[in-house]
């Protein structure tokens, strides 16, 4: 009876987990497929009577004064596109040298080097925030793309170095020292050995350093006027004479959501495993 008691106490609190984390993105997007007037008729229903795609529609194919958020939007997905795949890629080739060397070379202040490297994660990012723009400012990278990548970068590869230190210290060095002996240096050995072996952990760290690039709001808020506005940004930002415009804004946030989600669901697998890979030896 206490076990009945226990597993129904259990169920039942991680269906509420689920439903507050769900509900409001299920809301998200019944928002983004409804007519403003049965958005807001009463009673609520969650399932309005007619569907439309019009706030879709209106993100990429807007007339007359329109247009220009239009084209902002288009603008603004692919500034957040080619920011995170350039973040993404420049943090795995890095991050994955710099484990590799924590993870294999012993040489002294290794360890205090990464704790060191960890510790700048507990540092408020608005603490930051002052310093950042007055350096970004002296080398002109306001308002563009490679400055958004230098700062996503400064974020995230710690996080990466960290995750990939700890999945190449799961892996014997066995492997790498037969692959010596046969003739392969400590990069070919990576190549050849480890890298085949760290699949669920590269894949981990690239989803991660994607969402995280793709995610960020408040530098990219402070740092971008125009061309380099990111999706996030700009979703806050659509407005007409009327106010704010909460559909589109309901839509562009499903839009903005959809690539996180769908890497998540896709590869959960192999992010479970690439991060839990380091715990146990």
């Amino acid at each position: 009876m206490h076990r009945i008691v226990r597993r129904s106490l259990l169920y039942a609190t991680v269906i509420l987990i689920v439903v507050w984390t769900v509900a409001p993105y299920l809301w998200l997007i019944i928002s983004s497929l409804s007519f403003k007037i049965d958005l807001l008729s009463l009673p609520l229903r969650w399932i309005p009577a007619r569907l439309t795609l019009e706030n879709y529609h209106s993100l990429f194919f807007m007339r007359g004064s329109e247009s220009v958020n239009a084209r902002l939007f288009i603008l603004s997905l692919g500034n957040s596109a080619v920011i995170s795949l350039s973040t993404m890629s420049v943090c795995l080739i890095l991050g994955v040298l710099a484990a590799y060397a924590i993870a294999r070379l012993r040489f002294r202040g290794s360890h205090a080097m990464v704790l060191v490297m960890m510790a700048t994660q507990l540092i408020p990012p608005v603490v930051l925030v002052v310093p950042m723009y007055v350096i970004m400012r002296q080398f002109d990278l306001l308002d563009k793309r490679l400055g958004l990548i230098i700062v996503d970068i400064s974020i995230v590869l710690p996080l990466v170095i960290w995750l990939m230190r700890g999945y190449f210290a799961s892996i014997p060095s066995e492997l790498e020292d037969a692959a010596r002996i046969d003739g392969c240096t400590r990069l070919g050995a990576l190549a050849r050995v480890i890298l085949p072996l760290s699949g669920p952990g590269l894949v981990s760290v690239m989803i991660f350093a994607f969402i995280a690039a793709w995610n960020e709001y408040l530098y990219a808020f402070i740092f971008t006027n125009v061309d380099a506005k990111t999706l996030p940004v700009l979703i806050g930002e659509f407005s007409t004479k009327l106010g704010l415009e909460y559909l589109r804004i309901a839509a562009a946030g499903v839009l903005a959501s959809l690539p996180p989600v769908v890497l998540a669901l896709v590869f959960q697998r192999f992010i479970i495993r690439g991060l839990t890979a380091g715990a146990i030896k």
